[in-house]
């Protein structure tokens, strides 16, 4: 009797190796394949949950004051600088949540800071004064000195080129002591200014008296001006979508823009019960993070209405910065209890080293939780939060308080003549005037 064995050589196999599984994708053949995948996807988002672990530690021991502002090395991973109340700014190693250095440069609030494209650290504070920290020691390399009180600062990606916001916009060279350019439309103060990432010449202002300005150093003056019903706290521009950018206004909604026709958001996301202080863009572009003065931390998708998901602590204060790390994997937060904090991006994810069949085994389990996140269960499992007290209140409050508008509003409508009481949208409520 003649019998025929499958043989294989001993050179083409590993210790570790995996017994091959045949499988025959015949849909006829696999009936339950929807249930299995079902219990996969709500075991998968279970288990999400149930390993969600944001808050990774503060770094170092704080500062002396509260935190006002933040600013990350756009050539690193680990550089994040901060800037308090009592004028010191610290440079952070983010991978040993340690400190660096101090420097004691200013004699007020530290409102602006960021990376130089030489890696050096500027901050602006109300003294007047802008100061060049060196990266490796800390000290001053040179100092600028500005017409009034100083409130923000961001550096332009193509050159050598920074600018401040205070009463004007002011445009320096780093080289040069005075500014190159001054911006002035209107007579109030702006204490937000952002370039572009992409269109390295277009910058954004954001002030007091509740405008958006956008301008072009091509042209020397101003472009738009936009005029909200309540003030904008911050500006993030998109870093993939060049004309996009971002608002966190005081009505506790984010604001998505685009700067060719500002006379209606592209989206609105909501969810915080209080003033949105800082925003900022994940370098993905897909993702930016917020920080409230309501203690929280919320993260958005730019085609999503809500958030995501939403940190806090116990001991964390009000928001007043936040950055996202260069990876998108890590979030970097300062509050006014003088703590700068790190968080993962992910809740759940973890940093350790995977193997492939691992890497594959998420992947499949992430396409699950997309594929079924409609079902209610699991809806409800990946939605569900614990949340503070306070801002739990606070959010059925607001809740109670739009119903009740909406409510008015339509009674109103209808006992109205047809057409007297228009439909404002959503996304174009908030606008007041654009000029020009």
């Amino acid at each position: 009797m003649k019998v025929k064995t499958i043989t294989r050589g001993t050179s083409l196999t590993r210790l570790n190796d995996q017994d091959p599984v045949k499988r025959n994708l015949d849909p006829s053949l696999h009936p339950f394949e929807r249930a299995r995948e079902y219990t996969r996807a709500l075991n998968a988002t279970k288990m999400d949950r149930m390993f969600a672990a944001p808050f990774l530690g503060q770094l170092g021991r704080g500062h002396q004051d509260g935190v006002y502002s933040l600013a990350r090395d756009t050539k690193t991973l680990i550089d994040c600088a901060s800037g308090s109340g009592d004028g010191a700014v610290k440079l952070w190693d983010a991978s040993e949540r340690c400190e660096r250095w101090t420097s004691k440069a200013h004699e007020g609030i530290v409102r602006g800071l960021v990376f130089s494209n030489q890696g050096d650290v500027l901050s602006c504070a109300s003294d007047r004064y802008v100061y060049m920290l060196n990266k490796q020691d800390g000290k001053v390399k040179r100092s600028y000195l500005g017409d009034s009180s100083l409130l923000d600062i961001d550096t332009s990606k193509g050159g050598d080129l920074f600018a401040t916001s205070g009463e004007n916009v002011s445009i320096w060279d780093y080289s040069r002591d005075t500014p190159v350019t001054k911006f002035e439309w209107g007579a109030d103060t702006l204490p937000v200014v952002k370039f572009n990432y992409t269109e390295t010449s277009v910058l954004a202002s954001a002030g007091m008296d509740r405008s958006i300005v956008i301008y072009d150093l091509r042209t020397s003056s101003p472009l738009t001006k936009l005029i909200t019903k309540l003030r904008t706290n911050s500006i993030s521009w998109n870093p993939m979508e060049a004309f996009n950018f971002v608002a966190g206004s005081e009505d506790h909604n984010l604001y998505m823009y685009d700067m060719r026709n500002l006379k209606r958001a592209l989206h609105v996301y909501k969810d915080h019960v209080s003033a949105v202080m800082s925003v900022d863009f994940s370098p993905t572009g897909q993702e930016f993070v917020s920080g409230s003065y309501d203690k929280t931390i919320r993260i958005y998708n730019v085609r999503e209405g809500h958030s995501r998901d939403v940190y806090h602590t116990k001991r964390m204060q009000r928001v007043t910065a936040v950055k996202f790390s260069m990876d998108a994997q890590y979030i970097f937060s300062g509050s006014d209890d003088s703590n700068v904090r790190l968080w993962r991006a992910r809740a759940s994810s973890r940093a350790s080293i995977r193997s492939t069949r691992e890497e594959n085994r998420l992947k499949y389990l992430d396409s699950l939780r997309e594929r079924y996140k409609h079902i209610p269960e699991i809806r409800r499992i990946a939605r569900h939060r614990h949340l503070p007290t306070n801002v739990k209140k606070a959010a059925e409050i607001k809740r109670e308080e739009i119903n009740s508008l909406k409510r008015r509003e339509e009674n109103i409508r209808r006992h109205s003549k047809k057409g007297a009481v228009p439909y404002e949208k959503e996304r174009e409520r908030h606008v007041v005037g654009i000029q020009k």
